[in-house]
C-alpha cells in the first residue's frame, strides 16, 4: 500500500462511477514501536496493519523469515536479505562467520509471501527452535527487517535496555539527541 498521490475520476456516459488511485512509487516509511501479534496453530504470524501496509509498499511481495541468534525471527524484505548474501559472498575477511551464520538462517529460514490477511507463514523449524508456536509474541521494526519476540526474549530484551537507562540517555544527548 502506498500514499495516494491523486485521483483519476473515469466517468463514462454511461455506466458506474470509477475512481481510480494514482500511487507514489516509494516504499512507506518502516513502521515505529513494538507491538504485539500471535504466531498461530498453523504457525502464522499475523502482522499489525501498520507493517501490512509497509511491507505492501515495497516493489517485491517476497520476504525470508528465518533467525541469525536461534533467540529472535527476523523478517526480511528480499532486497535486504539479497544485500546480506551479497555481504557472506564477496567479504573474505568475514568468510568463516558468514558461512555460520547464513547455514543458521538457511536452516531455519524460508521464502515466503505475505497472504491476503496480512500472515507470514513461519517454518516449522524456526517456531520450534524459538518456542514461537501458537504464542503471544512482539514484533518491531529494526535495520531494515521486522523483529519477532517470543514474550520471554522481549522481556529479557527489555531488561537489558532498562539497566543504566539514565547514562544511555546522557551518553545519546551529548551526541545531539532531543
Amino acid at each position: 500500500m502506498c500514499d495516494t498521490i491523486g485521483v483519476v475520476k473515469n466517468w463514462p456516459e454511461s455506466g458506474p462511477k470509477v475512481e481510480q488511485e494514482i500511487r507514489a512509487s516509494a516504499p512507506l516509511e518502516p513502521p515505529r514501536g513494538a507491538y504485539p501479534a500471535r504466531v498461530d496453530e498453523k504457525g502464522r504470524l499475523r502482522l499489525p496493519a501498520n507493517f501490512q501496509a509497509y511491507l505492501e509498499s515495497l516493489p517485491e511481495r517476497k520476504v525470508f523469515a528465518t533467525s541469525l541468534d536461534m533467540a529472535t525471527a527476523r523478517i526480511y524484505p528480499i532486497a535486504v536479505w539479497r544485500a546480506n548474501e551479497e555481504l557472506y559472498e564477496n567479504d573474505n575477511e568475514i568468510a568463516d562467520e558468514a558461512t555460520d551464520v547464513q547455514f543458521i538462517a538457511n536452516h531455519l529460514g524460508s521464502d515466503v509471501e505475505m497472504d491476503s490477511q496480512g500472515r507470514i507463514l513461519l517454518s516449522p523449524e524456526l517456531r520450534r527452535t524459538l518456542k514461537l508456536e501458537n504464542q503471544p509474541v512482539r514484533v518491531e521494526f529494526s535495520r531494515g527487517a521486522i523483529d519477532v519476540y517470543s514474550e520471554e526474549q522481549y522481556e529479557a530484551r527489555m531488561r537489558r535496555a532498562s539497566q543504566a537507562l539514565e547514562e544511555k540517555l546522557a551518553k545519546l544527548r551529548k551526541k545531539g539527541m532531543k
